[in-house]
């Protein structure tokens, strides 16, 4: 399993850029052709506006400039690399945030023929923070509303919702709780009194991943997420207070329950916390025993992966399975926490009065068996997405009922203090990217550069600038989250908009920001 960057290592940028192509259909689209990286068995593809392309190919200009040696492998080779692995279809594509990641890119989607004995499935695909993703929660509070008091609603949260590296969680779990939650997903919230019924309506999968199994989580795994349900946790984790800036698409946005501008909503972006990153170091281990024994060769050793039909692979997806739903149960119990901070501060109105129903839940790391066309036949496929989200077309029946004449809502979080957006899914998204498309901003900048080029104060004040309340347990890692880590997600998502893989609906601003 030789590592990619021992080949090519004497290839300049030019000759390297002779394998990238500008697509004559579609100004955004460049595709990557086989023999880039050795062993591509499909194409690869990328899609980006101009400002976003260079931040693409400053990367790799500087991979070849320091002969290939050293750092993370630029986003285009790992797009390419993921070309190569047994049982891909159609393209290893990317999304305009994309960046470089761990195996795959972050913004990779990667969709494996299920009726392919050699297809797999690996975790870098889906990423540590498996199940992370975005909801967002309505109400009919107007800014107005808001405005005098979003710095003690800002404290309520903060006070309600446990945030921060080693935060521990409110909502009461024993171990037997916690097997139930990894089983039942969403079902788990509601028997419990933590979710409405109709929560789960507006949340894919309906909040449960039915292959989870719990035995197939380690006691270690367990042990690290039993205190951590119903917490936000650090790095890009948050939950904002929102107000509707601009309304796209009035008739769509009229069906998810926002009317008007100035309109309150509330977005959640959290993941499966330390037993999702402990189920995937888990299967990283294991499934570098199974490459050996069933002869996978890969470019990268991130690009640990096993057969789908083997044990190892059949274990991971119940294990990922059973992490996603931990995701989903930890989502949801934020929002009861938030419901319950809102009828602190606006009593005697409840959350059902302040209507702070959920408009959706998405995710943008998992691995999930979908149909997809795929040269004219209709094939079930393991689609990876690690870094970007499902945008599912209007009629689909995988959508909810409410959704159907419009399309599934996907939730863009933006970088702090910038903007957040509503997208819709399309029918071109469908048969160009299996239904997928972008999921943030993506990173611009690397932690440690932001740390080390920023000052926390001037982030912090550039926020009280612009108006917006601010609480953060560990203000000294808050550069890391700064607007200028970040790629701009109004491109990211005009772009997806252009390409016609998603459609813009809504754009939220935020008022006050919570974070880990």
């Amino acid at each position: 399993m030789a590592h990619e960057q021992t080949y090519h290592k004497n290839r300049t940028f030019q000759q390297e850029m002779k394998f990238i192509r500008h697509s004559n259909d579609n100004s955004n689209l460049f595709t990557i052709d086989k023999g880039f990286v050795p062993n591509m068995r499909v194409p690869g593809k990328f899609y980006v506006n101009s400002s976003l392309e260079k931040i693409v190919f400053d990367e790799l200009r500087d991979h070849c400039s320091r002969g290939a040696f050293g750092g993370f492998l630029p986003a285009v080779k790992q797009i390419a690399n993921v070309a190569g692995l047994p049982g891909i279809v159609k393209h290893s594509i990317a999304m305009p945030d994309v960046h470089a990641g761990y195996g795959f890119s972050i913004g990779n989607v990667a969709a494996f023929d299920m009726n392919d004995p050699i297809s797999v499935v690996s975790p870098g695909g889906v990423g540590f923070d498996i199940n992370c993703g975005v909801r967002l929660i309505r109400t009919n509070l107007m800014y107005k509303d808001i405005k005098d008091i979003q710095e003690s609603l800002a404290q309520t949260l903060f006070d309600h919702i446990p945030v921060g590296v080693g935060s521990k969680g409110i909502i009461p779990t024993s171990i037997k709780d916690l097997v139930s939650a990894l089983e039942m997903g969403m079902d788990w919230s509601i028997r419990e009194g933590y979710a409405w019924p109709e929560d789960k309506e507006h949340c894919e999968e309906y909040g449960r991943m039915l292959g989870a199994d719990a035995t197939k989580v380690s006691k270690r795994a367990k042990k690290r997420g039993l205190p951590q349900l119903g917490t936000l946790g650090a790095g890009n984790h948050y939950i904002e207070i929102q107000r509707v800036e601009e309304i796209y698409d009035k008739f769509a946005a009229k069906k998810m329950g926002i009317f008007t501008e100035n309109q309150i909503c509330i977005m959640i972006h959290s993941g499966s916390r330390g037993l999702g990153h402990q189920v995937a170091t888990d299967a990283l281990v294991k499934m570098e025993q199974a490459m050996a024994r069933d002869n996978i060769a890969v470019n990268d050793r991130q690009l640990a992966c096993a057969r789908i039909t083997s044990q190892e692979g059949k274990d991971y997806m119940s294990a990922m399975s059973a992490a996603a739903n931990f995701a989903w149960v930890n989502r949801t119990s934020m929002t009861f926490l938030t419901r319950q901070a809102f009828q602190k501060i606006f009593k005697p109105y409840t959350a059902d009065d302040l209507d702070m129903h959920v408009i959706y839940d998405v995710s943008h790391n998992i691995a999930k068996v979908e149909q997809h066309m795929v040269d004219g036949q209709l094939k079930k496929l393991l689609v990876h997405r690690k870094g970007s989200t499902r945008a599912f077309p209007p009629h689909h029946p995988l959508i909810p009922v409410d959704y159907q004449l419009i399309g599934q809502p996907v939730l863009i979080g933006g970088t702090m203090g910038t903007c957040s957006y509503v997208l819709t899914g399309t029918k071109k998204g469908m048969k160009e990217t299996f239904g997928s498309t972008c999921h943030g901003a993506g990173r611009a900048m690397s932690r440690n550069k932001s740390r080390k080029t920023l000052d926390y104060k001037d982030v912090l004040k550039e926020l009280e600038a612009k108006n917006i309340s601010i609480r953060v347990a560990s203000p000294k890692l808050v550069m890391e989250e700064a607007p200028e880590s970040y790629k701009d997600v109004t491109a990211v998502v005009d772009t997806c908009h252009a390409a016609g893989l998603s459609k813009k609906c809504i754009k939220l601003k935020p008022v006050a920001v919570i974070k880990g």
